[in-house]
């Protein structure tokens, strides 16, 4: 049997998604025919067989969509009325300001054979002060270069004492020049390249070897993993900062670990606080794990769905457990297609729910300040004079449908009110957010990371990837420069072991 993840023929992929098309229709139009009939033997009315009909058109639809369809939340924009003609373009326009970028004065002058007047024959003379400018913006290629350390010695006259003048910092101790050949910068620019760039060890490889250094993937990673041992108080002071924060959001997305001919699923788990983000891979999702990632937290606990959640949240420890309004919009968002009317209504109130939020700052702190403080009060006054309102509307919308349980909108409505107490904890905390967006796209990089470089090829690989993330992640969070960031952590631990620096305590 031809599989559709073995074709590579654009031609034969063509021709099986026609077969596969009129063949959809020819089972549209047999259940139409099944069910009409099942409906007329059993004595069912009109109206329920439409709504069961509906529903298997539903089924076929989707399998459709996860086929050939798009993956998208965004909803297609209603109509409007025709704008007024826009001004007419202004012609040309300036070049960007490149204020980071340093400027090298580049002087041209006339060659010595072309300083002869055109006129008159004479000698052309230099006009003192007098340039025609210009810019222009250029590469300065990436440099490899062998330092050749040089420590000088000194001794006392009376050969009683000798001193050799201190070396640079070294990413490890081992007597063997193997382990003392790259310098720290260097080992920071590969888990830049890695962990903020995505370019996995064997093609930083090759482009190292095109820049004139010989190196092999095996070295790349020993000078990340000596990286990661000397930053790794620096990780758990990090993870103990989201730890201490009074509300932190939590979600999971698979991390491959390479073991075995078919590599493993294993779950890469995020902490996100305000200013910082943590990750921890494990080798399940299980309510253990989550545990183990949540490690005694008991603050709140902003979520999606995920059963694990709930039940650790009732077992212990006790930390209260809100619940994400994007989840929600999601399922109805994917219902709207089936469901245009009802689905419209719920998202236009979900919508107005989010038009409130934005007139709140987006971070209201957890600082104990008066700022902090004020910003709070006003969030918490908006929730209860114009989310309350829109919330009760929401369930009262949700108690009046009528939709099939194995519907779209079904599973929605159910999810949402399965939901309920966690969904409406906002209004009670003005700390708590209306969704779990941060956490997500603090997972963006993780993702992004894994379709280049198919995660990890043991434990320790997934110890490392987790700790550059959190790291990184974290200083993108507070406005730090990450490369910035880790050479300064990583000089200040080497400086003076033990020496923690977290990109909060750092200015933008």
């Amino acid at each position: 049997m031809l599989r559709l993840d073995h074709i590579r023929d654009v031609d034969t992929m063509r021709h099986v998604a026609v077969l596969l098309e009129r063949e959809n229709d020819r089972l549209h139009a047999k259940l139409h025919t099944l069910t009409r009939e099942l409906s007329q033997l059993r004595g069912d009315d009109a109206s329920a067989a439409q709504r069961q009909l509906e529903a298997l058109k539903e089924i076929l639809a989707h399998r459709e969509h996860a086929l050939f369809g798009a993956s998208s939340e965004k909803r297609p924009q209603p109509l409007a009325p025709a704008p007024a003609p826009a001004a007419p373009p202004q012609r040309g326009h300036g070049p960007k300001a490149q204020p980071a970028l340093p400027v090298v004065d580049m002087v041209y002058e006339l060659a010595p054979s072309d300083r002869t007047c055109a006129a008159c024959g004479g000698v052309l003379r230099e006009m003192t002060g007098q340039t025609e400018d210009s810019e222009e913006i250029t590469v300065v290629e990436r440099r490899f270069v062998m330092l050749h350390q040089l420590r000088k010695k000194y001794r006392c006259t009376c050969n009683g004492c000798v001193e050799t003048a201190p070396g640079p910092l070294r990413l490890t101790t081992r007597p063997d020049r193997r382990g003392r050949r790259y310098s720290a910068d260097f080992a920071i620019e590969v888990a830049i390249g890695k962990y903020l760039d995505h370019l996995p060890l064997e093609r930083q490889v090759r482009m190292m070897r095109r820049e004139g250094l010989a190196i092999d993937s095996q070295t790349l990673w020993d000078q990340l993993e000596a990286a990661a041992t000397i930053l790794q108080p620096t990780y758990e002071a990090l993870r103990q900062h989201v730890q201490a924060a009074p509300v932190i959001g939590a979600d999971e997305t698979w991390w491959r670990v390479c073991v075995g001919p078919a590599g493993k699923r294993w779950w890469a788990w995020s902490l996100t606080s305000e200013t910082a983000v943590t990750y921890t891979i494990l080798e399940s999702r299980s309510q253990e794990a989550a545990r183990q990632v949540l490690n005694g937290y008991r603050g709140i606990v902003i979520a999606d769905g995920y059963g694990a959640y709930e039940a650790l949240a009732r077992a212990g420890p006790r930390f209260t457990l809100a619940h994400c309004w994007a989840h929600v919009r999601r399922k109805f968002v994917e219902a709207e297609p089936h469901y245009p009317g009802p689905c419209a209504e719920v998202l236009d109130l979900i919508g107005q729910l989010y038009a409130v939020e934005r007139e709140c700052p987006a971070r209201v702190g957890a600082a104990d300040d008066a700022e902090h403080a004020d910003l709070r009060q006003r969030r918490a006054h908006l929730r209860a004079e114009r989310s309350a309102p829109l919330v009760a509307a929401i369930r009262t919308w949700a108690q009046v449908q009528r939709a099939l349980p194995e519907s779209s909108l079904g599973k929605a409505i159910a999810y949402m009110l399965g939901l309920w107490p966690g969904l409406v904890r906002f209004l009670g905390d003005p700390r708590i957010p209306l969704d779990n967006n941060a956490t997500e796209r603090a997972l963006r990089g993780m993702v992004i990371g894994r379709k280049n470089h198919y995660g990890s090829r043991s434990r320790r690989g997934t110890e490392v990837a987790a700790l550059f993330y959190s790291l990184i992640e974290s200083a993108k969070l507070c406005g730090v420069e990450p490369k910035a960031y880790l050479l300064r952590a990583l000089r200040a631990t080497l400086a003076t072991p033990g020496t923690v620096t977290l990109p909060h305590t750092l200015t933008p």
